[in-house]
């Protein structure tokens, strides 16, 4: 293994969502057998480590991320003896291993909440968000469920209410209650002795809440909504005030950094759905001393024209200061950036000009599974629906289902992910972007992400290098230097379809190679071609 304690600064993370990975028991839902038998092609990407979403024992009415039990595996992926061997075969490999931790809320058959909702006066009576209805029997607010409706479920045992911000069988636990904080950084010490080197944090911004169950106020006519939900999504209406990114999560972070520190080389990685995502990243990830670095959904989102990016990174230069940053432009979460930003783009040259943007700004780099190979949005239709997200707003929001399924292996039947129909449908489009099929062929995208990675993971510069913007006379274009020690690295990236021309302030300059772009530059009339990147030396 690696010995640089600081390998997440600017390393990349290849997300893995494990139930579409791969399914080695025939199953027709991905296992960590199957993980496991493929992490030399995960290797051969050359990226620093893996993140797995959720294999915790869990109902999977919100597939793992309504947890029962924080320290076992959910039989539907394997168990703990074959959670061993997969970290133990990803560090052999020089891959490092995330897990994700939900520790916001758990699941409603949690034995924490069974025992929580039996009376008022139990030991666990104050580990989840209780209170009394309004004098009317209304819920006590107006905060509102991410997934749809009041954030409130009553509860006829307690005769109260309890507070839930996704779906009911998620119940909020109460960060307050100091038992509640120790229980949690107990469940991800256990990992951390198991050999893990880090967390993914979901809803990290979720965990406090305003004791006073104050309303949300409404959000300011002009004023931008949340980034962490659809706009259609009445849940944006709100400027979440007082239901997220309380000040009192400050001081558990600090808690969950000490803890980290006992184990060096470990890290963590918080997820930001929030008003003002940036403002908190640089509250989350400054000083050294809370989260190593996190992520927003600026990338995530669907705004993608290069005066957005570059406002977006000077917001990130501004605002976060000495934090730090992990990018990603897909995830579990939203809609593949093939299709989100790239629906008119060429389907093969956009995925990798994306790739090359969150890889050469200041920050860490999410790639989601599948990317590598330039999935667009699968098609998944209404009677095949899993997400419970993807009902109550079809057809606008038709959830999440769509950048969840199988990770295509080959040109087969199930796409070489199982050998029975899994537990999403394959889409026939991917099929013609397997691996095999990209493996095949040594112009695809697939060898020229390959290329690419491994080129970025040697240039100092954009592994840890300052970012400033500079002015190449033409909006269409995205250009900064990166500083590190005595190198300064110009980029350019041209993420639009038509040839873009540029103007250096300095014709003293050198092009690298290696990196599979092309560009020209004749004195300092630089040409780029359509989604293409300069990547040049200062001198």
């Amino acid at each position: 293994m690696t010995t640089n304690l600081n390998w997440w600064k600017g390393g990349i993370i290849y997300q893995i969502y494990p139930r579409s990975f791969m399914d080695a028991n025939g199953d027709g839902v991905g296992d960590l057998v199957g993980i496991t038998s493929k992490l030399d092609y995960v290797a051969s990407l050359g990226v620093d480590a893996i993140w797995l979403s959720p294999i915790f024992t869990s109902p999977m009415k919100d597939f793992g991320y309504d947890v029962s039990d924080y320290c076992d595996i959910d039989p539907m992926f394997g168990s703990l003896g074959d959670f061993k061997k997969l970290v133990n075969r990803a560090h052999d490999l020089n891959l490092k291993v995330m897990i994700d931790q939900v520790i916001s809320h758990s699941s409603d058959v949690h034995p924490w909440f069974e025992e929580s909702r039996q009376d008022k006066t139990n030991p666990k009576a104050d580990w989840y968000v209780w209170a009394d209805p309004k004098p009317d029997g209304s819920p006590p607010n107006n905060w509102l469920s991410i997934f749809g409706g009041s954030a409130w479920k009553w509860d006829s045992r307690r005769l109260q209410y309890y507070l839930h911000n996704f779906l009911e069988s998620q119940p909020d636990m109460n960060f307050h209650h100091p038992e509640v904080r120790k229980a949690h950084l107990d469940n991800m010490r256990f990992w951390l002795e198991l050999g893990v080197d880090g967390f993914r944090l979901d809803t990290v911004n979720f965990y406090f809440h305003s004791e006073g169950l104050e309303d949300n106020p409404p959000v300011p006519p002009g004023e931008p909504k949340t980034k962490g939900a659809p706009e259609d999504n009445p849940y944006t209406y709100q400027r979440h005030v007082y239901d997220l990114s309380r000040p009192e999560n400050l001081a558990f972070l600090k808690e969950l950094r000490a803890l980290m520190d006992e184990f060096p080389g470990s890290t963590t990685v918080g997820e930001i759905g929030d008003d003002f995502p940036l403002n908190r990243m640089a509250e989350y990830t400054s000083g050294g001393d809370k989260l190593h670095m996190a992520y927003t959904f600026d990338l995530l989102n669907k705004p993608h024209s290069p005066a957005y990016i570059r406002d977006v990174l000077k917001n990130m230069q501004d605002i976060v200061g000495d934090g730090w940053p992990c990018w990603a432009v897909s995830n579990h979460d939203v809609v593949r950036a093939r299709t989100r930003w790239g629906a008119d783009e060429d389907g093969e040259a956009y995925p990798l000009i994306t790739t090359a943007l969150i890889a050469s700004i200041r920050g860490s780099v999410c790639l989601y599974q599948g990317e590598e190979l330039g999935l667009p949005e699968a098609e998944v239709p209404y009677e095949r629906i899993q997400d419970p997200y993807g009902f109550p707003l079809w057809p606008v929001f038709k959830g999440r289902d769509g950048c969840r399924t199988p990770m295509v292996w080959e040109n087969k039947a199930q796409g070489g992910f199982s050998t029975i129909e899994p537990w999403l449908p394959v889409d026939k489009d991917h099929l013609p972007l397997s691996v095999a099929e990209q493996e095949a062929n040594a112009d695809s995208l697939l060898h020229k992400m390959r290329q690419f990675i491994k080129w970025r993971q040697q240039q100092p510069a954009l592994v840890n290098g300052e970012l400033t913007q500079i002015d190449v006379a033409n909006g269409e274009l995205i250009a900064f230097v990166r500083d590190y020690q005595e190198e300064s690295l110009l980029v350019v990236l041209n993420m639009t379809s038509e040839e873009q021309v540029a103007t250096l302030s300095s014709g003293d300059v050198e092009l690298l190679e290696g990196h599979g772009f092309q560009c020209q530059l004749s004195g300092q009339t630089l040409t780029l071609p359509a989604y293409q990147a300069c990547y040049a030396r200062l001198r």
